[in-house]
């Protein structure tokens, strides 16, 4: 009994102690929660200082860009930084082959060469409240789903009808363990957010598809944008008169550098996480959803490289599709083979036995929750055949852009229909300006063979009772596949962009009969139909009694785990993660260092490569070792960085902290098998990477001859 208690104790202690790093922690909470790890860690900052409401505090710092990415405030002027890839569609959308700043960068010289960028906004968070007493007053066990969310919804309404808001403030409530807890974000957001600097993609994007998710990495992935506000200093939409924002707080900038083993802090809004799975959704979830997923943008990704190697003006409209595509296939290769090498799904079937264990003796609570995991395994398994078809559409729908903007096009019908005709004229205009920014960047001869790629697999891969029959019916009347494709794309207004345009501006309603009787879109909704009545439904139906498991799941994982302070799984709300600055040891048993230099980038140099190429400046000033300020002790320019903080999509962009809350790292990116973090984080081998501060800086200075914006800003350990 002594050894069985010492051997509990010891996994207990070494679970606790893998612990530090991991986590998406509320900043609100780091006081209570973590505050005390975090300076054990090496922190000398406060958790007033990272969050507070009386006074100006890191978090004021901190903005969600775009409502996708991250970004930090660095300087009194309303300076943002964020990633390339972050603002890679606003950097597109300027570009031309006359101005190709994908290509070539940018540069304002002074705030009057800043560029608007129309929809783009940043969003601060005033103020974070636990509103869970009040959102879920009325709430029983003995409810239906449907009830209950009803009751949420209406206590969730009045809440928010509480709150005086300004313009442009909003009050955000999110739920937090699975809707065991609910807290209130009260924001405000700015409308006027100008273009002010970017590196060439040969520096922003350097390794591309090759490098993404990979170390050592030597990627100068930032950019820089600015906020304008009103002439009184409150969010505006843009107007030529408009003035830079005057911050609450703005981030300070260290060129001290870091030592592995220094303490590190990510500041962001991540995404999405599932932290909190059963092991047989885990495993159904890499071994078997992933691997379609993979395949079918390996088609994809196929048919759109060839084209973007063979045509410049291809490589520019379809860079930012490329790179969206081929981020979230890489991190799923990169999921499924880091939950396999480190057995994540044996581990998680531990942790749910040791669940189990802790309801042992105690009948009520065996009672409430002793069925739980039986019963989300078995719907698990039943849903899987849906599940595995709703990837196959899935992809389609999100691959072929014909499918895309079918699916579109089906909203404004469906919304003319509600609304009447004089409702979508009004609306005209803003689907005017959508389309033709579609367009703009759309080539139906690539398209057409992504389809034809990609709609192969619905007839062969797919069980034929998941299928339309609608489009089994038109294989069959076209003869060939091959006919069935053409036929789609050659006789649709849809890959037609200027007559579809010319028909929308000269008569809205003649433009929706014709859509309606469009060839292509015909195919699309009756496919997507099918599929949303055949697979999509039952899906959801499951979903319905899978999330009311999960939810009682969580609530008895809090229950009998109180010494783990388990973290919310992500959901784009503002997280703190912590860590180390660290390198690693890989699954071949490779040691990786945590630094990379900038003589890794000219090593990697391929002249005249779309991944590779280094541009002739840079290599000037790597040649001439002119690095100024920026350099290291002896001498070496570095770039990138490593550290064992907790991070997913939406962190891109997010600014990695020292222990003294000053900015030293641009995060962007994760390892390879780092991207299993999603479920199961591991603090072994899960490691994100950050473009060193100084590499930045230098960027700016000594290659874009921007030295001005670095003067805006607070340096400090010179």
């Amino acid at each position: 009994m002594l050894h069985r208690l010492l051997l509990f104790s010891l996994v207990l202690l070494t679970t606790l102690t893998l612990r530090a790093g991991g986590g998406m922690w509320l900043p609100l909470l780091l006081e209570n929660l973590n505050e005390e790890e975090m300076r054990a860690m090496g922190m000398e900052i406060t958790a007033e200082d990272i969050y507070s409401i009386n006074r100006g505090s890191l978090k004021d710092a901190i903005v969600h860009f775009g409502g996708f990415c991250t970004g930090e405030v660095i300087s009194d002027q309303g300076l943002v930084l964020t990633n390339h890839h972050c603002g890679f569609g606003a950097i597109q959308e300027h570009s031309s082959l006359d101005h190709n700043y994908l290509e070539d960068g940018f540069w304002a010289m002074n705030q009057a060469e800043e560029l608007p960028n129309k929809g783009l906004f940043v969003t601060f968070i005033d103020r974070i409240e636990d509103v869970t007493d009040r959102v879920l007053a009325g709430v029983t066990t003995e409810m239906s789903e449907k009830d209950r969310a009803r009751v949420v919804q209406a206590n969730t309404a009045e809440l928010k009808s509480g709150y005086a808001l300004g313009d442009f403030e909003e009050v955000l409530v999110k739920p937090f363990y699975e809707g065991n807890r609910y807290y209130a974000f009260v924001t405000k957001t700015y409308q006027d957010i100008r273009l002010v600097g970017a590196p060439p993609s040969s520096i922003g994007k350097f390794g591309a598809d090759t490098d993404n998710w990979e170390w050592p990495r030597h990627t100068g992935d930032f950019s820089l944008f600015r906020i304008y506000t009103a002439p009184d200093g409150s969010p505006a939409e843009y107007a030529a008169e408009n003035v830079p924002l005057r911050p609450r707080q703005h981030l300070e900038i260290s060129l001290a550098g870091t030592e592995p083993g220094d303490f590190s802090m990510v500041f962001g809004f991540p995404g999405t996480t599932d932290s909190y799975l059963p092991a047989t959704a885990m495993q159904q979830r890499t071994e078997v959803i992933n691997p379609i997923r993979i395949g079918m943008r390996d088609r994809s990704l196929a048919v759109i490289d060839s084209a973007m190697r063979a045509n410049p003006q291809i490589k520019i409209d379809y860079a930012s599709k490329q790179a969206r595509i081929a981020n979230a296939w890489k991190k799923w290769r990169g999921e499924s083979q880091g939950v396999a090498a480190v057995n994540a799904v044996a581990e998680r079937r531990a942790f749910e036995r040791e669940f189990t264990q802790r309801l042992d003796g105690k009948p009520s609570a065996r009672e409430a929750y002793g069925d739980l995991l039986p019963e989300l395994n078995a719907l698990y398994q039943e849903r899987e055949p849906l599940e595995i078809t709703r990837a196959y559409v899935g992809e389609i729908n999100y691959n072929v852009d014909l499918f895309r903007i079918a699916n579109q096009l089906a909203g404004e019908i469906r919304r003319a229909e509600s609304n009447g005709m004089e409702a979508f004229r009004e609306r005209v205009p803003r689907l005017l300006e959508y389309l033709e920014g579609f367009y703009r960047g759309y080539s139906a001869a690539v398209d057409r063979e992504v389809a034809r790629s990609l709609l192969r697999a619905y007839y062969n891969e797919v069980p034929a009772d998941h299928r339309s029959s609608f489009a089994t019916d038109q294989l069959a009347f076209a003869k060939s596949y091959d006919a069935l494709i053409d036929d789609l794309f050659d006789h649709s207004y849809l890959t037609r962009g200027d007559r579809l345009l010319e028909l929308l501006r000269n008569d809205p309603a003649a433009f929706l009969e014709n859509v309606e009787g469009d060839r292509a879109y015909q195919f699309v909704r009756q496919l997507n139909g099918y599929n949303e009545r055949h697979i999509v439904d039952p899906y959801n139906a499951y979903a319905e009694r899978i999330n009311a498991l999960q939810r009682r799941y969580m609530e008895g994982l809090l229950r009998f785990f109180p010494e783990r302070n388990l973290y919310p799984d992500a959901n784009s709300t503002l997280r703190v993660s912590y860590g180390q600055f660290e390198g690693f040891t890989g699954l071949d048993g490779d040691q990786y260092d945590y630094q990379t230099y900038l003589d890794g980038v000219i090593a990697k140099y391929q002249p005249g490569d779309y991944e590779f190429d280094v541009p002739l400046k840079l290599r000037e000033l790597h040649q001439a070792k002119d690095y100024g300020q920026y350099a290291t002790e002896d001498g070496r320019m570095p770039v990138c960085v490593l550290g064992s903080n907790h991070t997913t999509g939406g962190n891109s962009g997010s600014p990695a902290l020292n222990g003294k809350g000053q900015l030293v790292g641009l995060n962007f990116d994760r390892t390879w098998q780092s991207t299993m973090s999603d479920v199961h984080y591991d603090p072994s081998i899960c490691r994100n990477i950050m473009v060193d501060i100084r590499y930045v800086l230098f960027l700016i200075d000594k290659f874009g001859g921007a030295p001005h914006l670095v003067e805006e800003m607070t340096i400090v350990g010179r």
